[in-house]
């Protein structure tokens, strides 16, 4: 059966995701409930958003899980992914733009899935200093947040290829890093070989951020193709934002992060995006949080005004006896801008891979039907989400690309060493 979904550039899906299952380190379960602490929710207000606070999914934590040193706390990662998906597929038929507060990189997992119940093909831009390419046979931590990427397109443990039932998740073709920094060798053998295409953060600095970002969403066929956005926020200087899990010296500034996160905001076809890796417990002083939270409030208010629906104009001044022309103008006033809207049909649903526990409900069609409420005003966030605003777009949904279509990166440093102003890494995958 198609579903219609109208498309709502004032209206953003708040969905907490506290997990550090996946991380290096516990802290970064904490991350959902701090950014809402640091006035996430009334920034974005602020600056003119609907915000429909769809609550936390459950509390997912770092283990050790020394028995399983090449792909470390899977059970729990996959428990968490099935708590999301379910959430982010009702944001996402909602029309509004899905926003996951991680929690560790793993959960954008669950935000594309859901997307992908109603979207056959789902572009991915990865905003990070690291690559996320290992896999078991290659990672020197076992941490799945060093692997997360590698899944999405197909590759390494089958607890994650296999959430979607239909791997890849997002074909390589259709991925963009950007912001690279750090890069394990086996990720730089595998990114000399796969028509994925990556940007060094060096390279955005010296093209300059928004020229950079716009280079890469043509890369991405933003114009044409639905995309998510993954931030991992240690792509931030650590000498600007310390707390994370795995800070680095260097690469790009928080300037340079905000001018070209407020470039994909901007897309029409973006449909979410997700936060991850910041920790609370190394932000003593809550300043990285409102760093973040300022992020967020300024790249997704060039969101609004790049998408939002024109002013109204003033009716003009008439002469007497001319009533009818004010009638005319008075009547189209208001109606610059009418809701559109589109229909797809939904993927079909694939059960959840057997490590994942039977008591997990399988994603629903309608919007009602999410396995639980965690807070109060969720019900208010649901039926604020049924109502579409006068401001929304119409989707179009082209084929996916072929990948001997794609065009060759330019900005790719693919099939040459690392230039010595990049650095490589041997420990945080």
């Amino acid at each position: 059966m198609a579903v219609k979904i109208v498309r709502q550039p004032n209206k953003i899906a708040l969905i907490g995701a506290p997990s550090s299952a996946a991380a290096f380190g516990p802290g970064s379960e904490k991350a959902p409930a701090a950014l809402r602490a640091a006035g996430l929710v009334e920034k974005l207000q602020s600056v003119g958003f609907e915000v429909a606070d769809l609550g936390d999914c459950a509390p997912r934590m770092f283990a050790d899980d020394e028995e399983h040193r090449r792909a470390r706390n899977l059970p729990e990662i996959v428990a968490g992914l099935n708590d999301l998906k379910p959430r982010a597929e009702q944001a996402i038929k909602s029309g509004a733009l899905v926003l996951v507060l991680g929690g560790d990189c793993a959960q954008v997992i669950g935000l594309i899935t859901g997307a992908r119940r109603y979207y056959k093909h789902i572009n991915l831009l990865w905003f990070d200093r690291d690559a996320d390419l290992n896999t078991p046979a290659t990672t020197p931590s076992g941490r799945i947040d060093g692997m997360v990427l590698a899944g999405i397109i197909g590759r390494g443990s089958p607890e994650l290829v296999r959430f979607w039932g239909e791997p890849p998740l997002v074909r390589e073709p259709d991925t963009v890093i950007f912001g690279l920094e750090r890069v394990d060798q086996p990720e730089q053998d595998f990114l000399t070989r796969t028509p994925m295409r990556h940007v060094y953060a060096a390279d955005i600095q010296l093209k300059g951020a928004t020229k950079a970002a716009q280079n890469a969403l043509t890369l991405l066929h933003s114009e044409s193709r639905e995309f998510m956005v993954h931030l991992d926020i240690d792509v931030v200087a650590a000498e600007e934002l310390p707390a994370t899990n795995v800070p680095g010296n260097g690469g790009l500034s928080l300037a340079e992060v905000q001018s070209a996160l407020s470039e994909f905001a901007s897309q029409k076809n973006l449909l979410g995006l997700d936060i991850a890796q910041y920790n609370p417990e190394k932000d003593s002083d809550g300043s990285s949080a409102k760093k973040i939270v300022d992020l967020l409030a300024q790249a997704l208010a060039a969101r609004l005004a790049a998408l939002a629906p024109p002013s109204t104009p003033a009716t003009p001044v008439t002469e007497p006896g001319d009533a009818s022309s004010t009638s005319s103008s008075g009547s189209s006033a208001g109606t610059a801008h009418s809701a559109a809207s589109t229909e797809v049909a939904p993927e079909s649903a694939t059960p959840p891979v057997d490590s994942v526990p039977s008591s997990t409900s399988a994603a629903t069609e309608t919007e009602s039907d999410i396995s639980s409420t965690p807070t109060a005003n969720a019900e208010t966030a649901t039926n604020s989400l049924n109502s579409a605003a006068p401001g929304s777009l119409s989707e179009e949904h082209p084929d996916s690309v072929p990948a001997s279509a794609v065009q060759p990166n330019s900005e790719t440093n693919s099939g040459t060493s690392i230039p010595e102003s990049h650095s490589t890494t041997t420990d945080t995958d």
